[in-house]
């Protein structure tokens, strides 16, 4: 087989970017040559454990590899992303690849046009690969098996028989464990999460939700998919747009699949992939008990004109006092900090609502329509209505 040929012919079918890569380095890249710029594989120099197996450095940038192993070559796939690009991600992307900045705007258009994936979409890439290259099969679940932590595996099963309990009772008794649950995806802790759910000896129960079993679960993740984005991740740190963009992009694949073992596959990926988000979206260990209740209570009090009094007011402490305490621990002003989650659910609306500008501005208690569209050209480099287009709303 005529490996380059197939890279070349992958990515004009699927729009995935495919590099061939051996010993002595780049072969062929897909980006490289549609760009006419030398590519670098950071992830190629890490040994591979498993084939195929995944390569990330980070949650956001995601590759994988299938080791050839006729030749001992590799075709890397990547980058994927699951969240929408944007200017943080072009420019990790570029540090990464050691790409000029003058090829910025070219690198932008490239990865726009780079479809978004979920974990288990960018699975079934991986596995259809290896069976084409090495004409041998592995299932979705093992290829998210083998780059689990130790013991992992039994969260994924314990998770599936939750599920399956969900399935088969009518009695609602789910609601402390939830609690918890959200509670673990809040704190970011991957770990933690595993333990809780290998631990846990509830018998879950919850309604019927359809007349079929495959039904029953993909109106199960529904709701689990909703409540973990919407009552775990967004208060755990994690982008109110990027929560609700992985939320639409996670029921949209379960939407596609036919069988229940893939349903159950895809919502524990989704589980963990939303507490790892949070925990990347944490504020700096260490913070205070005074900071974090002020952090909390700015981040779920955008639609309201708070100022710092009404911050300290939560620590029954002096204004001056906070002050000092945030910009100690944080790095920043408290009145930054309220701007900041203010132009993050602006982002949010105009992306997912038909909301006017002034509507937005006066729900998140902005001065002045012209005040709200100032700050949000400065914060994002472009306008509301911009942004708003971008996102495919007129």
């Amino acid at each position: 087989m005529d490996h380059i040929t197939f890279c070349r012919n992958y990515f004009a079918v699927t729009g995935l970017p495919v590099n061939l890569v051996n010993n002595d380095g780049v072969l062929y890249t897909s980006l490289g040559e549609l760009l006419d710029i030398p590519a670098n594989n950071p992830v190629a120099i890490w040994p591979a454990e498993h084939n195929p197996e995944f390569r990330s450095l980070s949650s956001d940038i995601v590759y994988g590899s299938v080791l050839i192993e006729e030749t001992g070559s590799y075709v890397f796939l990547g980058p994927v992303f699951s969240i929408p690009i944007t200017d943080e991600l072009i420019r990790q992307y570029m540090r990464e690849q050691a790409t000029p900045l003058d090829h910025k705007e070219a690198v932008t258009e490239a990865l726009s046009s780079i479809p978004r994936l979920t974990h288990a979409q960018f699975c079934r890439h991986l596995v259809f690969l290896h069976q084409c290259l090495n004409h041998k099969e592995i299932s979705i679940q093992d290829l998210i098996a083998q780059n689990m932590p130790p013991s992992s595996a039994q969260e994924a099963a314990h998770l599936q028989s939750i599920t399956d309990n969900k399935e088969n009772e009518l009695l609602h008794n789910t609601y402390y464990f939830e609690q918890e649950l959200y509670q673990h995806i809040r704190d970011g802790n991957v770990r933690v999460l595993h333990d809780f759910l290998t631990s846990s000896t509830h018998n879950f129960q919850e309604g019927k939700l359809a007349q079929t079993p495959l039904r029953q679960a993909k109106n199960l993740f529904i709701s689990t998919v909703t409540k973990i984005g919407m009552l775990g991740a967004i208060p755990g740190g994690v982008d109110v747009e990027k929560t609700y963009q992985l939320i639409d992009l996670y029921i949209q694949e379960c939407e596609k699949l036919q069988s229940l073992d893939a349903i159950h596959a895809l919502q524990y990926s989704m589980v963990l992939d939303f507490c790892r988000k949070a925990g990347e979206s944490r504020m700096p260990d260490g913070l205070s008990r005074e900071v974090s209740v002020c952090v909390n209570y700015i981040r779920s009090h955008t639609n309201e004109p708070i100022g710092v009094e009404d911050v300290a007011a939560q620590i029954h402490r002096s204004s001056s006092y906070i002050m000092k305490k945030f910009k100690e621990e944080l790095g920043f002003t408290i009145a930054a900090f309220i701007t900041r989650c203010k132009l993050e659910e602006a982002k949010s609306l105009l992306a997912y609502s038909n909301r006017s500008l002034a509507e937005i501005s006066n729900y998140l208690c902005f001065s002045s329509q012209p005040h709200f569209q100032t700050l949000f050209k400065k914060q994002y480099q472009m306008t509301p209505l911009e942004y708003r287009k971008s996102n495919g709303k007129t």
